[in-house]
């Protein structure tokens, strides 16, 4: 059987999982000009699609986190009516099942969108509508996670947000924002109450800040996944040609916890120079959970297909680490087993038509 290369449009084609995408992060950047003119917003660099294009990720790209964030200012203040929120949620899902994503849980943080006097469920309710009117007649399906911004103080109420939305399109609770400083301790209680409500965690953890953040992130905040989580690689040893994992690390493989990776953004916020030098190849070999992901879209100028390319060509990635973390991405996806199933079933049926399982095999 011929085995299918691997290039751009077979990546696009192949089924994806997206786990970690940030709404204010992916905009078109002609639905930000357009909403701009509405609503008289007169403070972007730009006015030409491609020109603002540009701008965000020539600011995201000046290696540090802080200076990443800036581009956001300009997303959120386009987002603060309940039609525009519905636009863009509509449009993030088409955007993704045109990069051949199959499922993505795409999240934001509501407290950002109140400007104008919009009540946190109007928010919620706002963005879970577009998401649905978005994937209305398409092979996708689009869940939330809703984030509690980590430099404020409202992630309580953030988190009983989740709870009354669980089951209604929300899937999980996050923390967001300047990572160093606001250590995940500081939100134990919001924690506390979305892990007594059955509501999935997920924890930005490790991203600018060190590896005690992870092991905090698992021990306080009932976290099941990891957003980052890329300063683990200073917890990992090499003695000898040989690997050895510290303490954390060992801690995370241990437990199955996922690694929500987002290689492209990690070059734009410094934490590595090149994607050859990333270690996202180096924790999958390892025996780490690793999935592979986007983080901005917009900011990054980047798709999960992009992604998977970059490790490719960095890597020499096959087939089989592209069906590796798309399988980790089902695996820990906040979907119940049922659907998890479905999703594993597409994939492998996609993979056998086109006689990437016979390589896995060999």
């Amino acid at each position: 059987m011929v085995v299918l290369d691997i290039t751009e449009d077979s990546l696009r084609n192949y089924p994806k999982v997206l786990l970690h995408d940030h709404l204010d992060g992916g905009l078109r950047s002609e639905t930000i000009i357009d909403i701009a003119g509405e609503i008289n917003y007169q403070f972007l660099p730009s006015y030409d699609p491609k020109e603002l294009e540009s701008w965000m990720l020539a600011t995201a790209d000046q290696g540090k986190l802080e200076l990443y964030l800036e581009a956001f200012t300009h997303t959120i203040a386009v987002m603060q009516t309940e039609d525009f929120l519905f636009r863009i949620a509509e449009e993030c899902v088409i955007d993704l099942e045109a990069d051949g994503v199959m499922y993505a849980e795409v999240r934001f943080a509501p407290e950002l969108f109140q400007q104008n006097g919009l009540s946190l469920t109007q928010v919620v309710s706002s963005v879970l509508r577009g998401f649905e009117s978005g994937s209305d007649g398409k092979e996708i399906t689009v869940k939330a996670i809703l984030c509690a911004m980590r430099s404020t103080t409202r992630s309580l109420e953030i988190a009983e947000v989740a709870a009354t939305f669980a089951g209604q399109g929300v899937v999980g609770f996050d923390i967001a924002g300047p990572e160093i400083n606001f250590p995940p301790r500081l939100h134990k209680e919001a924690f506390n109450l979305a892990h007594e409500h059955n509501v999935a965690i997920t924890i930005h953890a490790g991203e600018a800040a060190g590896a005690e953040y992870i092991e905090e992130a698992l021990q306080i905040g009932h976290a099941s996944r990891i957003g980052h989580g890329i300063s683990i690689r200073d917890d990992i040893f090499v003695e000898k040609s040989k690997l050895t994992l510290g303490s954390i690390a060992s801690l995370l493989v241990r437990n199955n916890i996922s690694l929500e990776i987002c290689p492209t953004s990690n070059i734009h916020t410094g934490i590595v120079e090149v994607m050859e030098d990333h270690p996202v190849n180096t924790l999958l070999e390892a025996g780490f959970q690793v999935t592979v992901n986007t983080d901005n879209r917009l900011m990054s100028s980047t798709s999960l297909t992009n992604e998977f390319l970059q490790c490719r060509n960095a890597f020499d990635w096959g087939w089989k680490e592209i069906s590796e973390v798309t399988s980790n991405a089902i695996s820990h996806s906040f979907l119940p087993p049922s659907e998890k199933d479905k999703l594993s079933m597409r994939l492998k049926s996609w993979e056998d038509t086109n006689g990437i399982s016979y390589q896995r095999m060999k």
